[in-house]
């Protein structure tokens, strides 16, 4: 006795089964291998901004804040601005250029002020003097930046660390207080006597 050959539908069927049990087999593997997406607190963003480059006018209508970033993102939860990388460029009153750079930015609802994080620098490039700290606050209003975290102002060859740092720009005042140090070696002569 002999069994009949199974014809082309029963091997479309098979084939067909077969292909559907992998299917399920692989796409359970997949989820379970990543798991779920962990919630977010403040939301998905309802916009973002690539290679942002913004600029704040004065009174006279001369450029007095730039910012540039690689992206600028808002979510509508919490209502906070995130920049990536921002990088500012500044004038204060008198006309002197300021700089600040970051990893990270936030502005909070009120847009005010802005909130530096990770490996902050602020810079007077024409007074050869630079901040640097974990964390550094600016309100744009009132031209005031100030840091809450251990900071060091660098003016070689002087060298200070504090604990709390405050500077007006627009009044060219700036205060170190809290555990202040500082490195000052004595004045060197450039011009030797014969």
């Amino acid at each position: 006795m002999r069994l009949p050959r199974p014809g082309f539908r029963t091997w479309l069927f098979v084939l067909l089964l077969a292909l559907g049990g992998g299917l399920t087999l692989l796409d359970q593997r997949q989820s379970d291998s990543h798991g779920p997406l962990p919630p977010s607190t403040s939301g998905e963003p309802d916009y973002y901004i690539e290679d942002l480059e913004a600029t704040r006018y004065d009174a006279q209508g001369l450029p007095h804040q730039q910012l540039q970033a690689p992206r600028l993102s808002h979510t509508p939860g919490d209502d906070v601005t995130r920049l990536e990388s921002p990088d500012l460029r500044l004038r204060d009153d008198s006309g002197r250029h300021w700089t600040a750079r970051a990893e990270q930015g936030r502005l909070e609802s009120g847009g005010s002020p802005l909130v530096l994080s990770g490996n902050v620098r602020l810079a007077a490039p024409e007074e050869r003097w630079q901040l640097t700290t974990r964390v550094l606050h600016y309100n744009a209003d009132t031209a005031h930046a100030w840091s809450e975290a251990p900071v060091t102002l660098r003016q070689p060859p002087q060298r200070m660390q504090a604990e709390r740092f405050d500077v007006w720009l627009d009044d060219n005042r700036a205060r170190l207080t809290d555990n202040v140090r500082g490195h000052h070696p004595p004045a060197t002569d450039e011009d030797p006597a014969p």
